[in-house]
Formats: structure tokens, sequence, C-alpha cells
């Protein structure tokens, strides 16, 4: 399993021309899972995301999570994070 995380003033995702998600301040998550990954992985990670004390404080310090400013999370399945491209140009 593997996720990007960025914060994010805003977010959305769009499927030919048409916003399917989108989220105001927050956490875009790109996450890519495998076949190895079990239940427990997934919820494991998820509450790690939630948990990490990325956003900042009212002294600007990243002391806070999403949990504790209850602010938006947009996530994204993103398979491509499991490419492989060590052989040739075209990611397996």
């Amino acid at each position: 399993m593997k996720a990007v995380i960025q914060r994010v003033s805003e977010a959305q995702v769009k499927v030919d021309g048409n916003v399917i998600g989108a989220i105001g301040h927050g956490l875009l998550v790109l996450l890519g899972i495998e076949d190895a990954d079990t239940d427990e992985d997934i919820a494991w990670l998820c509450a790690k995301i939630v948990s990490l004390r990325i956003c900042n404080d009212e002294s600007g310090m990243m002391n806070l999570s999403i949990k504790d400013l209850n602010i938006d999370l947009l996530l994204v399945s993103q398979f491509t994070l499991h490419a492989s491209t060590k052989k040739g140009n075209r990611p397996s």
C-alpha cells in the first residue's frame, strides 16, 4: 500500500469534464492498494492518515490532525503508485 498525502486549499476530481469529488481546505490522498494488502493494513493506514499531525495550529506549528480540525479529505484511487518502471518505458 502506498499513499501520497498533500495538504490543499481546495481539490477536485473530474471525469469527462464532470466534477465527481471536491473539497475545500483539507487533505488530498492518492492511494494505491495491492492484492497483498489486508483489511488490517488498510484500517491501519486510514487511522494513521487521519491522525497525522500535519496541519497548522494557531501559532503556525504543525501540531493538529484533520480529526482535530474536522476538515475534508479527498481520497483518490491511484493504482499507478505501484507501477514498475524498471524495464522499458511503459509502466506495468
